[in-house]
């Protein structure tokens, strides 16, 4: 990590932080994708129609996970280029999105929604359990790098 200069210490702060969260909502997204709907064929994001459809809103989803992640991949080289790039912050970031992006795919598109379910099996309820319980250790997990490199930037350490 190279030193962030104190004049505009809080605006890379940001950038890493949004570099991070976009990555990691795409990269969940991505894992999500490629494991879930594809290789397992568990359920595809959109199952209230036909296979084809489901396919199909399958693509619209890798795409956007592939945005978010190039588009995160994008801020970290700007960041790179002027020797802002904090790899702690990030990886806090990307904890905290990916965490964000699984919380609410378990939570309002699997249960509130009904989008589909995580896997359809009679006791799914366990599978839902895990998907979350993951998703709230990839946020506290986030939030606590988060929290420990702002504190280290406003003490000057970063």
């Amino acid at each position: 990590m190279a030193a962030i200069g104190n004049d505009n210490k809080h605006s890379y702060l940001n950038r890493n932080l949004l570099s991070g969260l976009l990555f990691g909502i795409g990269f969940a997204a991505f894992v999500d994708e490629t494991l879930f709907h594809q290789l397992l064929r568990w359920h595809h994001f959109y199952d209230k129609s036909t296979t084809d459809v489901g396919l199909i809103s399958d693509g619209f989803f890798h795409a956007f996970s592939w945005f978010a992640t190039v588009g995160g991949l994008f801020l970290v080289a700007d960041l790179r280029r002027r020797k802002a790039f904090w790899l702690k912050r990030w990886w806090g970031a990307s904890l905290l999105g990916s965490g964000i992006f699984q919380l609410y795919d378990g939570t309002i598109q699997h249960k509130l929604m009904r989008l589909h379910q995580i896997r359809y099996v009679d006791n799914v309820m366990i599978y839902d359990i895990i998907w979350n319980v993951i998703a709230l250790i990839m946020i506290v997990a986030g939030l606590i790098l988060l929290v420990r490199t702002r504190k280290a930037a406003v003490k000057g350490y970063a």
